[in-house]
Order: structure tokens, then C-alpha cells, then sequence
């Protein structure tokens, strides 16, 4: 079945190849787009919503004036103007932002990085004009920032830089100023004058959301940047000393409570430490990063997520800083690099950049432990080494085309007795502008210590294992289908990375067909798909077997529906189960103060811990409400009970209670209160558990954040736990603070 599942990818691939020459002839990327000049001015500008400046009056006025979703390149249901200018530092952005009922704009006193939910304006560019990647800066209407660097291939994430906005409600809508230094960009510096893509976005939300957009959207090209207009300027804009140096002071005082019930409190964490960070722009395009006794601690709390009755491993986001700068260059399809493996480095460095068509990054850290995680075919085991280890990640990437790209990886983790080293190879390419092939073929060299062959059953000496994935993707406005293969050997490691399962051959085959209305209809979007997947271990076992089915629905209210149905079986222990189930999620924002989400799972299960056929019904709501513009409240609640023939084997709850009191754009007060109480049958397990395990975990934080690295800290956090015999007790206190600045040369 592999063989003919690769046979029939290969021949899909040849055929559709054999085209790309016709679709490239009529392709809309030939069709010249529109250059606007951005003047250079030579004076600076007053960050204040006022446009007020003479600079203003001579600027480029763009007015995105296409209504790109849910409408299909309709006339803008609002007017929006787009000024922009220049000096030898700053790049100048305003945003007019015209309202018919300016008292419906949604607006809120946030942290950076969360204005999504509200009225929100942004300007991307892409600034290597390749059609590849994109530095997006936006604001809400109270200039409260939000950056991400995002790739046309879907690869990119949070990112942090440092710039000036301010924003203001007027009487005809609101009005948004930026200054982005080029210091924050990278690009090829010329003294002549540069082209760049760009687009210019407002989302307006009233009963759907309209994202508006600079210019109209061909959904029969998957290309997005390719179908950006182009601005021209930008001679001399000056990269400037490129010297950031962000030193921190961090101060901890922890406690934990000895193991006797009442017992006494003993620090186990008592210090001051400095630290610093910097970062040196090699070239204007290169930067040098290295930190020195970083402050990793997580001042974001991570949500509690349900750990009973997992078959693998919990995979847990990266939120820290250093390692989340530049990790768009480290993505791949299989998830080779993910940084929460490093849990508490004592140093660290890192080189990211570009340079025309290549891409490098670079970094290597020190860790005073070792997590592992250990995968298999029907389940996977961490562990933890108490042992310094030092990990490099290596990346090369060129990008070839208009959209195409070839990139190689490189991982090392050495420690005593033990090593991981993977080298992979992985690309895209775009031959037609509605086809595309992603792939990446990864292998590895592992050795572990004595002990942890022993306890968990892991090969000995030096092994080496190998995978692959292939994926064919045909997407247009209304039809799309894909063909996925991928198959992992059973003794392939990524231990820099997230792979929890090993040893499976895995296929999936489906396509999808989409409708699509101007807003004013009852939907706005529905899709309808189906597909079939097959997984099997290295011993022809069927791991898992489904036919897949999928609705989508999107509509007044800001209302989303996702339903999926799987109709399958699993194997697992040796035996076969039932796998039928319903998987949904949706989301209603009436209004901008109100969203409300509930996701959920209701069909078969299986029992891990007792290898036995179950049902599990799981549901989670989701609360968010903003009292003014200064208070946000959110209340998260997963609810999952499981059943057996015998009865009901476990009942678990875990409420997340989240309060945000905004003092103004700099200054927060923060509350995080995580309950978790499970309820077990103990008379329907074979080993012993606790009927009752609870725990509850607070957080008090206060910040203060002129930019993301010029930030004070100030936090409390502590655990209880409790089982059948115990009430909750506190085991653990902690009171910790950072100062960190940044000093731009």
C-alpha cells in the first residue's frame, strides 16, 4: 500500500509539472504591479496621533479600498487612508481610519501582542521584495502594538521589536501614527533606492468582521505576497550602529514545604543575579545574538492542560525571548527544533539573517539539565537528566523562484555518556499557482547513558534512525485536495525537537470544496471535506484506520463553526478499539466587550492505563469579557469524564480564571488562578492511583513595559496540592522580580 501511495504521488507530481510552463504564461504575477514612490523627508516626527507635521502633507496617500474578506474584493465598506514617508531612520506609518459610528470602534487597554479582537490597522512589508516573508507592525485604535514576522508559507510567529505608535478616537473614527526604525528591519542596504512589497490592512468588526485590504486577493494563487503592490524609496535609509544591549537584574526567593504534612517551609532558591543580553548587527541583514546568565524565567504562566489518559507526550509553546527571536527560520514540517527542550540554559547564542536568496541561523546553549523525551509507536516517556548539556541547531535555507525554497538542518545535543545529532534536508515548491510539494528526510545518531537504556528500553550503544514526509497540496477559491505521506523509523530521535511518535508509516488522502458569500448572508464561508488516513507500525500493525469527515462554518455575529467526525479504529496493546468520534470548535463575538468559545470531543476512547474500550465526553468553554476599556476577565474550563463497561473510571475539571486590570498602555495588574481535580474509580484500575488529586496554582504579577525589553517585574506565585486524605496545603512559594533595559546605539 506505501508503494502505490508514493507511485500515485509521483505521478500527480510529474503531470502537473508538465504544465507549470502554460499556468506561469497567464499567471496574474507577470501582470506588472503599481510602484508608489515614499518621499524622504529630512525632519523627525512627534509620535502623537495628531498629524499635525508639515511631513504629513507632503506624504504618499494610499487608500485600501477592497473588502478582502469575508467579501470577495468588494468596495470597502469604510474609507481608510494610508500616509507614509521617510528620513535616513524611521520609516513613518499613519493610519486615518474613518467610522460612520465611531462610539461601535472597538478598543481596549491591552498588552502588546493582544489587540486581535479589537478594531486593529496594519502595515506589512516585505522588505527583501522576494515574495517570501513579511514584518507586520498593527495597532488597535489606542496604538497599543502587535508585531509578527510571517511567511508566505505559513511558517513565522510572535516577534518583538522596538517602535513608536500612539493612536486616538476622533469624532470620524480614529486616527494611528508609527515610526519603525530601519534598526528593526532587516534589508539590502543600497544607497540607491530599494523596492519593496507591502499591503496596508484595517479589520472593521460590526456583525462580521471585513479585513480591507491595498489591493484585490486571486484565491486561485496560494501566493500572497506575490500579488502585493510595491513601494520605491528608501535611499541610504541608514541600518544604524545595530548595538542592542538589554542587561537585566533578576532577584528569586522560593520556598518548599518538606514532604510531612504541616511541615515547615525550607528556601530552596534564594539569589540576586545580572545578566545581560546583546545583539550586534553583523551586516544589516546579520545579527549576532548572545546572552549570558539569562533570566528564563516564565513570567506567562503556561495553561494547564488535561494529563490523564495520554497517550503522548503534552507539547507546550516556546515564550521566552531569545529563543522565540528568529524561530520562523528554524520551522520545519516536522517539529525538529522546539526550544522548551532547553529548560534552563546558563548561556546562550544565536546568528539569524539573510542575505538575497539565503537564510542562515545559528544557535547554541548551555543547559544544566537534560530533558528527554522518548518516543514509540504507541506512546512516549520523559525523562530528565540532572547533567549539563549543550545543544547547536545549524539552518541554511535558499530560496529559489518566486515562492520556492531548499533548506538543510543541523542539531547536536552532547552531554556525558550521551549525544543526539540530526541532519535533514527540506523545501517547497510552488510549480503551478495552485500546486505546491512540501517535503523534509531527516535522519539521526543517538547514544543515552546506562541508566536511561535500562529504565526505558532504549537501544544500546550508538543507533540510528531516519524519516520522512511528503505533502501535495492543491488549493484553489473553491476546490482543494491534497496527498500526504510520512514515515518515521523506530529508532529516530529528535531530541532538540517535538517527535513523540516513532516507528509508523502514515498516509492521508482527501480534498474539500468551498462556498463563499459577500456578508449580509446567513454564512459568509462553508466548506465541506472528506479523507482517509491510515497509520502502521514497523510490524504491519494497523495503528489507526479513518475515514475523515469536515464541515466549516462561518457567518453573522463573527460566528465560527468547525465540526469533524472520524470514523475509524485504533490499535493499541495488541488489540483493536473503536475509534468513532466528534471533534468541534466554535466561537460567537457579538460585541466587542463578549466572546464566547466551546470546543470539544464526544465519541470512543481508550482506556491507556487498563488497555479497554471507553467512551470519553470532553468539553471546554471559554469566557472572555472586558468590563470598560481598563479590565479584562477570562474563564477557561475543561470538563472531561471517561467510561468503561464497569462504570465511570475518571472524572477530571480544570478551571483557568484570568483578570487584567490595564492601568494604561505601559502598566498591568495580572491574577492567574489554575484549578485541576481529578476523581478516579479506583476499583476499576489495575495499579493503585489516588481516588483524588487536586491542585491549585496562583500567579499576582505586576508589569511595567516601556518596550519589550525595557520592562520591571514584579510576581508572586505558589502551588497546593491535595488527594482523599489530604486537604488542599500549599507546597511551594515563590516571590520574584526583574529590571531589564534596552540601550539601542
Amino acid at each position: 500500500m506505501t508503494k502505490r501511495i508514493w507511485k500515485f504521488s509521483c505521478t500527480i507530481f510529474i503531470s502537473w509539472a508538465s504544465i507549470w510552463a502554460v499556468e506561469k504564461a497567464d499567471s496574474p504575477q507577470s501582470m506588472p504591479k503599481q510602484i508608489y514612490r515614499v518621499p524622504r523627508v529630512q525632519s523627525d516626527i512627534k509620535i502623537d496621533a495628531r498629524l499635525d507635521e508639515e511631513v504629513w502633507q507632503n506624504a504618499l496617500m494610499i487608500e485600501p479600498g477592497y473588502e478582502v474578506r469575508p467579501g470577495e474584493n468588494i468596495p470597502a465598506p469604510v474609507k481608510t487612508e494610508v500616509l507614509m514617508a521617510y528620513n535616513q531612520k524611521y520609516i513613518f506609518v499613519a493610519f486615518k481610519a474613518y467610522d460612520p459610528n465611531p462610539a461601535k470602534i472597538r478598543a481596549h487597554l491591552s498588552d502588546r501582542d493582544d489587540i486581535w479582537s479589537d478594531d486593529w490597522v496594519l502595515i506589512l512589508f516585505d522588505t527583501f521584495n522576494d515574495n517570501r516573508r513579511m514584518y507586520d507592525f498593527a495597532c488597535n485604535p489606542l496604538g497599543i502594538q502587535a508585531d509578527i514576522i510571517e511567511s508566505s508559507n505559513g511558517e513565522g510567529g510572535d516577534w518583538d521589536a522596538i517602535w513608536e505608535s500612539k493612536g486616538r478616537i476622533t469624532d470620524d473614527g480614529y486616527i494611528i501614527e508609527m515610526a519603525i526604525p530601519f534598526t528593526s528591519l532587516r534589508f539590502q542596504y543600497t544607497e540607491d533606492d530599494q523596492i519593496w512589497g507591502f499591503d496596508a490592512v484595517r479589520s472593521y468588526p460590526r456583525n462580521v468582521r471585513h479585513h480591507i485590504g491595498s489591493f484585490p486577493r486571486d484565491r486561485n494563487n496560494n501566493c500572497y505576497l506575490c500579488q502585493s503592490e510595491k513601494l520605491i524609496g528608501f535611499a541610504g535609509a541608514e541600518p544604524g550602529n545595530n548595538l542592542e544591549f538589554d542587561p537585566t537584574l533578576s532577584a528569586i526567593a522560593s520556598q518548599e514545604r518538606d514532604e510531612a504534612e504541616n511541615g515547615k517551609f525550607a528556601y530552596q532558591k534564594k539569589n540576586v543575579e545580572p545578566g545581560i543580553t546583546a545583539k550586534w548587527g553583523i551586516t544589516p541583514n546579520f545579527n549576532l545574538i548572545g546572552t549570558l546568565n539569562p533570566d528564563f524565567s516564565q513570567v506567562e504562566a503556561d495553561v494547564a492542560q488535561l494529563d490523564i489518559n495520554n497517550q503522548f507526550a503534552i507539547y507546550y509553546p516556546e515564550k521566552r525571548p531569545f529563543f522565540v527571536q528568529g524561530s520562523e527560520i528554524f520551522a520545519t514540517r516536522l517539529n525538529t527544533v522546539h526550544t522548551r527542550t532547553i529548560a534552563d540554559p546558563d548561556w546562550g547564542t544565536k546568528i539569524i539573517g539573510q542575505e538575497k536568496a539565503h537564510s542562515i541561523g545559528l544557535f547554541s546553549a548551555g543547559d544544566r539539565i537534560t530533558n528527554l523525551l522518548l518516543p514509540g509507536s504507541q506512546g512516549s516517556q520523559d525523562t530528565s537528566l540532572s547533567k549539563q548539556s549543550y545543544g547547536t541547531v545549524m539552518r541554511y535555507r535558499y530560496d529559489m523562484g518566486r515562492a520556492s525554497n531548499l533548506g538543510v538542518l543541523f542539531t547536536d545535543r552532547e552531554g556525558e555518556n550521551y549525544f543526539n545529532r540530526l541532519a535533514g534536508v527540506d523545501g517547497i515548491y510552488k510549480f503551478t499557482l495552485k500546486d505546491q510539494v512540501r517535503f523534509q528526510f531527516i535522519g539521526s545518531q543517538s547514544r543515552y547513558p546506562e541508566a536511561v537504556i535500562q529504565n526505558f528500553e532504549q537501544p544500546k550503544g550508538t543507533f540510528k534512525g531516519a524519516g520522512g514526509d511528503l505533502l501535495y497540496l492543491h488549493d484553489t477559491k473553491s476546490l482543494d485536495w491534497y496527498t500526504h505521506i510520512r514515515q518515521m523509523s523506530p529508532d529516530l530521535r529528535a531530541d532538540l525537537g517535538f517527535i513523540s511518535q516513532v516507528g509508523y508509516r502514515y498516509y492521508d488522502i482527501g480534498t474539500g470544496y468551498t462556498w463563499r458569500r459577500n456578508p449580509g448572508h446567513w454564512y459568509t464561508l462553508l466548506n465541506l471535506g472528506g479523507g482517509f488516513e491510515e497509520k502502521q507500525d514497523y510490524a504491519g500493525n494497523s495503528l489507526l484506520k479513518s475515514l475523515d469527515i469536515w464541515f466549516d462554518y462561518e457567518g453573522p455575529l463573527e460566528t465560527y463553526f468547525d465540526g469533524y467526525i472520524n470514523i475509524g479504529n485504533q490499535y493499541y496493546d495488541d488489540r483493536h478499539f473503536q475509534d468513532n468520534y466528534l471533534q468541534f470548535y466554535s466561537m460567537m463575538r457579538p460585541s466587542g466587550t463578549f466572546t464566547f468559545e466551546l470546543d470539544g470531543k464526544i465519541g470512543d476512547g481508550i482506556d491507556y492505563a487498563n488497555t479497554r474500550q471507553g467512551k470519553r465526553y470532553n468539553i471546554n468553554p471559554e469566557i472572555g469579557y472586558n468590563i470598560g476599556r481598563h479590565l479584562r476577565m477570562e474563564l477557561e474550563h475543561t470538563y472531561e469524564y471517561f467510561t468503561v463497561d464497569a462504570g465511570k473510571l475518571y472524572t477530571a475539571n480544570i478551571s483557568h480564571i484570568r483578570c487584567i486590570y490595564q492601568l494604561n498602555r505601559r502598566t498591568f495588574f495580572r491574577i492567574i488562578l489554575q484549578s485541576v481535580h481529578y476523581s478516579r474509580n479506583q476499583s476499576l484500575y489495575t495499579d493503585t492511583v489516588d481516588k483524588i488529586s487536586k491542585n491549585l496554582f496562583s500567579q499576582f504579577l505586576f508589569s511595567y513595559k516601556i518596550n519589550p525589553q525595557t520592562v520591571l517585574f514584579i510576581g508572586y506565585s505558589d502551588n497546593y496540592y491535595g488527594d482523599q486524605t489530604l486537604d488542599l496545603q500549599q507546597t511551594n512559594r515563590t516571590l520574584f522580580t526583574k529590571l531589564g533595559y534596552a540601550l539601542v546605539l
